[in-house]
């Protein structure tokens, strides 16, 4: 497609998704008829680095198209901001950072920003291997992943955290006790 953004993206009454704007589209057997041209179609902040660079377009690049839509509808920002709009070439590529869905005002699971962080990885092979497996990645946590596994130690064991609390205060008072008998 190279043009998926959420303004191509129709949701009807039904939950049917329908994509609309297929000018941008690529299709095998085509390319040889179309005219030259170094411009890439699309919008910029959700077209995939390879199309930018001129480098060999797949369904990933729709992937990644598709992460950057889920990644906004999650966080309300892009996950390279403007910068993945401005590549042109592989300086521009080691230059893009990813920013983390999850901070404080989004409290994404773990697991659902590594899938994202696949999703829109700058390098297309890095990305999943099939649209399955990012949906997946979106909607079931990996094996062995716990739910909490990130929270701070007094609100997963409050018990062993005030445990320790009073071990280092007892510890505390003995080297008081120490110091004023010496």
């Amino acid at each position: 497609h190279q043009d998926l953004r959420p303004e191509n993206i129709l949701i009807d009454a039904e939950g049917t998704v329908k994509i609309i704007d297929f000018g941008s589209v690529r299709v095998a057997g085509l390319d040889e008829i179309a005219p030259e041209g170094d411009e890439a179609l699309g919008t910029y902040q959700y077209t995939a680095p390879e199309v930018m660079t001129g480098a060999e377009v797949s369904w990933r690049s729709d992937l990644f198209s598709l992460g950057v839509i889920t990644y906004e509808m999650l966080t309300g920002r892009l996950p390279y901001g403007a910068a993945a709009g401005r590549v042109r070439g592989a300086a521009d590529l080691r230059r893009l950072a990813y920013r983390p869905a999850r901070d404080a005002a989004h409290p994404v699971p773990d697991w659902m920003d590594d899938a994202l962080r696949r999703a829109v990885h700058p390098d297309p092979l890095a990305r999943q291997n099939a649209l399955s497996e990012f949906a997946s990645g979106l909607t079931t946590p990996p094996e062995g992943w716990r739910a909490g596994r990130n929270l701070p130690l007094a609100e997963r064991n409050p018990e062993r955290f005030w445990q320790g609390v009073s071990l280092v205060l007892a510890l505390i008072c003995l080297i008081l006790l120490k110091l004023l008998i010496t």
